[in-house]
């Protein structure tokens, strides 16, 4: 298994231990459940778009600035070029 998996598992063990613990001692959990896990879904969503939204500029302004991208394009097209420069 990979490790995000694990990871993944871990975190629901940890996430029902914490439920079963809390439904045996008579206690609340301490937030609204689907309030919570759509907080959470927030908080996800807005990680990943922030990721997403520098990764693109980033990239545009590499590609504005005469850099190669980052995801090596580029220098890939230099190297086909030298070797049929070659031939």
């Amino acid at each position: 298994m990979s490790r995000a998996v694990v990871r993944y598992a871990l975190s629901l063990g940890a996430g029902i231990l914490a439920g079963f613990l809390c439904w045996l001692m008579g206690v609340p959990t301490p937030a609204p459940p689907w309030i919570a896990l759509v907080g959470l879904l927030g908080i996800v969503i807005g990680e990943s778009g922030g990721r997403l939204l520098l990764t693109r500029l980033r990239r545009r302004s590499a590609t504005s600035s005469g850099a190669p991208a980052p995801d090596g394009d580029e220098s890939a097209r230099h190297v086909n070029d030298r070797k049929r420069r070659r031939a």
